[in-house]
């Protein structure tokens, strides 16, 4: 492990963050969740916003997956997602929708600048982000997909959206 530099709990909690968060409104699984947090981790973001009947922390199933990563990234749960962006709004984040929708932006041309604080709200798995949830936020972001299903798994469409938004602050 040393030879990995990989940082302790503690270490994690006191490093410079990404302003880059998630929002995981409604999401069934929670190793879904599980993989969000480990990501979370991975990338040194400011935090998970988890909103509705998603699971949160203490959960067998976020446990599983997230391999700790839980409690090494700061979170907060909201009743639902109205919440978690009005106050993303008022923190001074842009708050986006990873969703398929008419204008939506392609991921590879977002053109944030580095000091933008930027969240992403991730939908439920059937029925992706509320409209009344999109309706708030400053538009959509899609991942380009060629293929036949033109859908991802939420940790799947997570990590790539998220480590996009992070490449851009290194």
């Amino acid at each position: 492990m040393d030879e990995l530099g990989r940082k302790s709990v503690e270490e994690v909690k006191v490093s410079p963050k990404n302003s880059v968060i998630p929002v995981l409104e409604n999401v069934r699984s929670g190793y879904n969740v599980g993989s969000v947090f480990r990501t979370a981790d991975a990338f040194l973001l400011e935090a998970v916003f988890i909103t509705g009947y998603s699971p949160y922390p203490p959960h067998k199933e976020i446990r599983k997956t997230a391999l700790g990563a839980e409690d090494s990234v700061n979170w907060k749960h909201f009743k639902n997602a109205a919440d978690a962006v009005a106050e993303l709004k008022a923190m001074g984040y842009r708050v986006f929708a990873a969703e398929q929708a008419v204008n939506s932006l392609p991921l590879h041309q977002l053109g944030f600048s580095p000091d933008d604080k930027i969240a992403v709200v991730f939908g439920n798995e059937v029925t992706g982000v509320e409209q009344s949830t999109i309706s708030l936020c400053e538009g959509c972001i899609e991942i380009p997909q060629w293929g036949m299903k033109h859908s991802l798994n939420i940790a799947t469409a997570a990590g790539v959206v998220l480590w996009e938004l992070v490449r851009g602050k290194c």
